[in-house]
This record gives structure tokens, C-alpha cells and sequence, in this order.
């Protein structure tokens, strides 16, 4: 296993501890021997993120639909796992300025 594939797991295994209801459908996703399933669901992330000026679809279809599709792509490994730091590490920043009923 390379580095980057190893900085990429541990960036999904943190993404899944801080979003506890979302641990259980990620770590299904990303079961080895589920590109099947995986692969057409990353695209329709990333197509509905491309649609998401419209009501029900949102932006943040696209992170998503990149952090699938890196599982099975590993030419896209290091920058979705480079992406992830940086989110993580300016979510910490934004919520450390929060007032104190909006944090955790």
C-alpha cells in the first residue's frame, strides 16, 4: 500500500468518526470489491453537484462524489486526500470561532 493510499484511508476513517450517522453507509461504500455500486453513485453526486443551483442538489455533491470515485482512481488519491486535510483542518479553524452555544 502506498503513502497516499494510506494518508487517504486515514483521512476517511476520521471523515467517518466526526460524522457518526454517516460512518455506517461510508464504510459500506468503500468495501473493497464494491466499485460496482460505488462508481455509478460517485457520478451521480458529481452530476447533481454540477445541478446544484437547483432546489433538492447542492455543491457539496462534488466533494463527495470525488471522495468515492478516489477509491477506485488511484491517479486522484493524494489530491482528494489533500482536500480532506485542508476541509478538516479549516472546519477546526471556523468552529474554534464559533460562538460557545453553536460548538459541540
Amino acid at each position: 500500500m502506498t503513502r497516499d493510499h494510506r494518508r487517504f484511508d486515514r483521512q476517511l476513517d476520521r471523515l467517518g468518526r466526526s460524522l457518526p450517522g454517516m460512518d455506517g453507509p461510508m464504510r459500506g461504500l468503500t468495501a473493497p470489491g464494491r466499485w460496482w455500486l460505488r462508481v455509478p453513485i460517485a457520478v451521480l453526486f458529481l452530476i447533481g453537484g454540477f445541478l446544484g443551483f437547483l432546489p433538492v442538489l447542492g455543491f457539496w455533491m462534488i466533494p463527495v462524489g470525488l471522495v468515492l470515485l478516489a477509491v477506485d482512481l488511484p491517479g486522484i488519491r493524494p489530491i482528494v486526500a489533500r482536500f480532506l486535510v485542508r476541509m478538516q483542518a479549516s472546519w477546526r479553524y471556523w468552529r474554534a470561532r464559533l460562538p460557545r452555544p453553536f460548538r459541540r
